[in-house]
């Protein structure tokens, strides 16, 4: 029956209401989920950056960018940064790749964008062997938990969207050299897409926060009313 194949949809311009194939449902279902899972997540990081702020007013809150501080040299955060851009930046030409009908391109846009998300988390367990090292450890000062925390926690997102990717690249070696993958692959490919870009912008947001010195907390602190 045409109720059970087609579904109305939303009005759209003019006010005019139309009727979307039923095929289309699962594409706006997930792209309900992946709006509502990235929502929860910026609250979960907003909370935990609020503790943050708060929890540096403390006289025991060591500086992680002062002299023999882990964060001294910001080198690594900006190479971590970059390999996270990068992997952004391969998801993109991959889409590009996919609309312009270029598989391989498509396959080696999906390939590099797992190979620098991998080395992201690489760069950010190294990162987590200098704090070790510089006698930061997890349970060293209550900056350096805040440090493995956000960082950590960060990582386990990411860790999730290797898995989505995982699943894309999966998909696409079933297929034949010569196919190119239909709607719900390009569908997911545009989701993993959103989903890496957020992370990004997360990262950047801690990379921006983490960096920041006990003066400048007590600065927020004091704008937000924290203090």
């Amino acid at each position: 029956m045409r109720s059970q194949e087609l579904w109305r949809a939303e009005p759209g311009e003019g006010g005019e209401s139309g009727w979307v194939p039923a095929t289309e449902r699962p594409g706006r279902i997930a792209n309900t989920a992946i709006w509502l899972l990235l929502a929860v997540i910026s609250v979960l990081f907003l909370l935990f950056l609020v503790a943050f702020i708060s929890r540096a007013q403390l006289d025991d809150w060591p500086s992680l960018t002062g002299f023999g501080a882990p964060l001294a040299d910001f080198r690594p955060l900006w190479l971590n940064s970059l390999l996270l851009l990068a992997a952004s930046l391969a998801l993109v030409d991959a889409r590009r790749a996919l609309a312009g009908a270029n598989r391989q391109r498509l396959m080696l846009g999906i390939l590099l964008a797992g190979a620098f998300a991998l080395l992201f988390l690489i760069g950010q367990l190294r990162l987590w062997q200098l704090f070790e090292a510089t006698g930061y450890a997890l349970d060293a000062n209550p900056a350096s938990s805040f440090f493995y925390l956000l960082t950590g926690l960060h990582g386990l997102h990411l860790m999730g969207g290797l898995l989505v990717w995982g699943f894309l690249l999966g998909q696409l070696l079933a297929l034949d050299q010569q196919q190119l993958p239909g709607h719900h692959f390009a569908s997911s490919l545009q989701l993993c897409a959103r989903y890496w870009h957020f992370l990004l912008l997360i990262w950047l947001l801690l990379f921006l926060v983490l960096t920041r010195t006990p003066e400048t907390f007590r600065a927020i602190a004091a704008f937000c009313g924290l203090g």
